[in-house]
């Protein structure tokens, strides 16, 4: 089942029922340096047998405990609360339990596993988001792409260990976006501001912008709880990220972010006092937690 053993670097798992797909994905994890262990499975019996095989890898020596684990319903069998598999890259269509499926008997380990969904379909990210998928790779596979999503996978978890604490609202929601036939997953952490665009919404982060088909309005109802605010008609800003509120010759304007990739966006006069208000209560939380 390994394609490489060497130490050090992340353990991985490739999960894909048709085994020429299974080997050119093992090799090109295997290629990159920060992968230590690739780990291969047929399907979704033989992947949950894996992971709770290598339960023990990381407690080896705990005064002797069996395995410690819950029955799945949806399996039927025993799935360990935790394993020394840090990543799963994982086919969606397979026979027996789908990929979409193990990705959520993962969700009720104590500590899943990042997933990252390599398919041929396009037409199930929305549903990789809603299980929590980290990536959403395309076949036919290309090294670059499989490289920017182990930087991510990566990046999530310094972040993770970064900040340890999660709000109370939920975890960060991800947003399915296409680019040049690529389904990327965009973290709502990630946007600095959202700007309308008719039906659309232009999420701008600091790696660039993305169009996705969602209004401006839902995303302003269903992002208000996690520090959003409209101040105009086409934009929608992550209030934490205002650095500044000032008064121009034509009105307010606000500025997201520092540096050379600051923004400057116009206020519109409806929203000014919600903005102040929302401002200064914030700055006031602020200071009572210090």
């Amino acid at each position: 089942m390994d394609s490489n053993d060497s130490s050090g670097g992340l353990v991985v798992l490739a999960v894909d029922d048709e085994e020429p797909a299974l080997e050119e994905l093992a090799y090109l994890l295997g290629e990159d340096p920060r992968v230590g262990l690739v780990l291969k499975a047929s399907d979704a019996t033989d992947a949950l047998r894996i992971l709770n095989s290598r339960q023990g890898v990381r407690e080896a020596a705990t005064a002797g405990q069996a395995p410690r684990g819950s029955m799945n319903q949806a399996t039927g069998t025993r799935v360990a609360e935790r394993t020394d598999v840090e990543v799963v890259f994982l086919d969606i269509r397979m026979p027996g339990l789908d990929g979409l499926e193990l990705a959520r008997v993962f969700s009720s380990m104590a500590v899943p596993p990042s997933v990252v969904f390599v398919t041929a379909h396009d037409d199930r990210a929305v549903d990789a988001y809603e299980v929590g998928a980290v990536d959403y790779l395309l076949k036919p596979l290309r090294s670059e792409r499989l490289s920017a999503s182990i930087d991510r996978i990566l990046a999530s978890r310094t972040a993770a260990m970064a900040e340890p604490v999660q709000q109370e609202s939920g975890e960060d929601e991800v947003i399915p976006v296409e680019l040049a036939g690529t389904t990327k997953l965009v973290p709502r952490s990630a946007v600095r501001y959202v700007e309308a665009q008719g039906d659309y919404a232009r999420l701008h982060t600091h790696e660039g912008s993305h169009l996705v088909r969602i209004p401006l309005s839902v995303l302003e109802d269903r992002w208000r709880d996690a520090g959003f605010v409209r101040i105009h008609r086409s934009f929608l800003v992550s209030l934490p990220l205002v650095t500044e509120l000032r008064l121009s010759g034509s009105g307010y304007v606000v500025r997201v972010g520092t540096g050379p990739d600051c923004a400057e966006l116009p206020v519109s006069r409806r929203h000014t006092r919600e903005l102040k208000d929302r401002l200064v209560r914030a700055t006031k939380q602020a200071w009572s937690q210090r």
